[in-house]
């Protein structure tokens, strides 16, 4: 049932390719993507409009309408009928991450969404980001419906979109020459650098350890160890979860570079460009 605004459950997400070459290596350090920017901008406008403008009563209207419920999906002939019917059946699955709980849900959101968003949408390009983000907040929604069964609480927040985002940006950010390489000048297009072969990935210390890290503290919001919001509400973990495994997995089907070539393919081949580059935002 919903009840006013503090809510039950919130998210907190062959051939050696060489990326082209800029003359200057120097960027500007906050040199933010326009549609991250944008993600950012609209998401706290939407926050703005629900907490100024809107009454509660609409406010409410918009939850049921827009937030992910579970309960939408129950079969059972006594559960009340939420609107929106059918399609908001399937709205919904991305609709809620455009939502949050509270400026302090949507500003942690926004930070990560500034740190890990933007090194995947400057590989990606605007198109390619935005689709990924609905991927990843349709498989966090998808997870956390598996995982509360008929539950009436909605779901709010783009935490599970941005854990696709941090899986992604650690199959590149750590590459020899990518954003994160400590050991080499990283001149050029860092954030083009070819993405490592998931086991590959899975076998690097760095990212192992990112992934301990990661899963750790979602084990403790699991436990209720480690809230993040005011009041000790819970933190739908299970959604960050599935927007991380989604975002790991189907990384590849977004990526326009392509991934870097096995050991033993290395030698055969001299380095060439992408044969596409990504648009840059």
């Amino acid at each position: 049932m919903l009840a006013g605004r503090q809510l039950a459950a919130y998210l907190s997400g062959g051939r050696r390719e060489r990326a082209p070459v800029l003359k200057s290596a120097s960027e500007p350090m906050f040199n933010v993507p326009r549609v991250v920017a944008a993600t950012v901008a609209v998401l706290a406008s939407i926050h703005a409009i629900r907490e100024f403008i809107l009454p509660e009563s609409a406010d409410l209207a918009v939850l049921a309408w827009f937030a992910f419920i579970p309960a939408r999906y129950d079969p059972t002939p006594l559960v009340e009928a939420y609107p929106g019917g059918m399609a908001a059946d399937v709205w919904t699955f991305v609709t809620y991450a455009l939502l949050h709980g509270s400026w302090l849900h949507l500003g942690l959101n926004a930070i990560w969404l500034l740190a890990f968003g933007t090194p995947v949408a400057r590989r990606f390009g605007a198109v390619r980001f935005l689709s990924f983000f609905a991927m990843a907040a349709a498989a966090g929604a998808i997870a956390h419906l598996v995982s509360h069964t008929g539950e009436r609480a909605p779901m709010v927040g783009a935490s599970a979109a941005i854990s696709g985002f941090m899986a992604a940006a650690i199959r590149f950010i750590f590459q020899p020459g990518g954003p994160l390489d400590l050991w080499r000048a990283r001149d050029g297009l860092p954030h083009l650098v070819p993405a490592a072969p998931l086991l590959a990935a899975l076998r690097d210390p760095r990212i192992l350890a990112f992934l301990a890290v990661w899963f750790g503290l979602n084990l403790l919001f699991g436990i209720g160890s480690l809230p993040i919001f005011d009041g000790g509400q819970p933190v739908a973990w299970q959604a960050h979860v599935g927007g991380f495994l989604a975002g790991l997995l189907a990384f590849a089907a977004f990526d326009p570079i392509g991934p870097a070539p096995t050991r033993g393919s290395e030698a055969q081949s001299e380095p060439s460009a992408p044969a596409t580059t990504p648009g840059q935002n």
